[in-house]
């Protein structure tokens, strides 16, 4: 790791002086941002592309309710609902009814519980009323790629073979050309990823997502990155990947947007975990934490606010 003067002037009086500096890397994480620079920050106009909420197979630390009136009272525009296991077409629409002021989607990841790579699954889930199902997500905790990195004795919904995508595959994208949905990769691998993009556009599909791009199981190199864009595909980023055990530096996710730049990414939260915070309050941490490693208002207000209205068919 490159170590370099606090300060070049300093630097040359320390050589005349004979006086040794401190050192700093250049890599150094930023300091954190303090809890009134977090508060400060506003989610006016923020989308979440990604939140985890109750009932679910797993524990969830609030209901889809409690999750869309906070982040309705901060002032969001849009929250898609992510289930990995049930279609959430539904409950938005539910949500729009019920809770309205913000704008609420919902999609179908294709697990095993929804059929592994079943057109039917998505067919109805784009019939369903209300028309608030937009999200298309390959198998996550069943993927091939997934299954195989946490070595889980289960069975696993392959996506690719031989370098192609799996025949049914085909059908998924003629329904999201279609339906102008969006097709995002779930936990597929990075190479993976690459394939299922260019198959995807190939095939007519407009609204394309990498899901949590540097999450540990689907975490992509910067060369992976540009190959993604290359391929039209919005680069998603969470800020689950940044807590836990093994919390990923902020530095890398800024490093990507600014070699890759922010127009190719969006920023969502991947929270609803019981002990992680609530989805809107660990949004505004993301936001504060990557300005304080380096990103800038205009890239906030396009990971955050821009590019995910875009992707999902809003007016920007």
């Amino acid at each position: 790791m490159k170590l370099t003067p606090l300060c070049p002037l300093l630097a040359a009086s320390a050589i005349l002086l004979g006086v040794a500096l401190p050192t700093r890397t250049e890599n150094a994480p930023a300091a954190a941002p303090t809890p009134a620079a977090v508060a400060a920050v506003s989610l006016q106009g923020v989308m979440d592309f990604h939140a985890h909420s109750a009932p679910d197979v797993s524990k969830r630390s609030a209901t889809s309710f409690e999750v869309i009136r906070a982040d309705k009272a901060a002032g969001m525009r849009a929250v898609v609902l992510k289930n990995h296991y049930v279609p959430t077409a539904a409950l938005a629409q539910l949500a729009m009814q019920e809770v309205g002021g913000i704008e609420v989607y919902g999609g179908v990841v294709l697990n095993r519980s929804n059929g592994g790579i079943n057109p039917e699954a998505v067919r109805r889930m784009v019939e369903v009323e209300g028309k608030r199902g937009k999200v298309v997500w390959c198998p996550t905790f069943d993927a091939e790629n997934q299954v195989k990195s946490t070595k889980s004795n289960q069975p696993f919904v392959p996506v690719v073979r031989d370098g192609k995508p799996v025949p049914a595959m085909a059908d998924i994208f003629k329904l999201c050309a279609q339906n102008d949905l969006v097709f995002a990769t779930g936990h597929s691998s990075p190479e993976e990823s690459i394939i299922l993009l260019q198959a995807a556009r190939e095939a007519g599909v407009k609204r394309l997502l990498v899901t949590h791009v540097l999450s540990e199981s689907t975490r992509a190199n910067l060369e992976q990155m540009k190959r993604m864009v290359a391929q039209g595909g919005m680069l998603e980023i969470v800020y689950l990947a940044h807590l836990g055990a093994k919390p990923l530096p902020i530095s890398v996710a800024v490093e990507a947007l600014h070699t890759i730049g922010a127009e190719h990414f969006i920023m969502s939260s991947d929270l609803g975990q019981p002990n992680n915070p609530p989805h809107a309050e660990g949004l505004r941490e993301f936001i504060a934490k990557l300005q304080a490693g380096g990103a800038t208002d205009h890239e906030i207000e396009l990971i955050t606010r821009k590019n995910p209205a875009h992707l999902i068919g809003l007016d920007p």
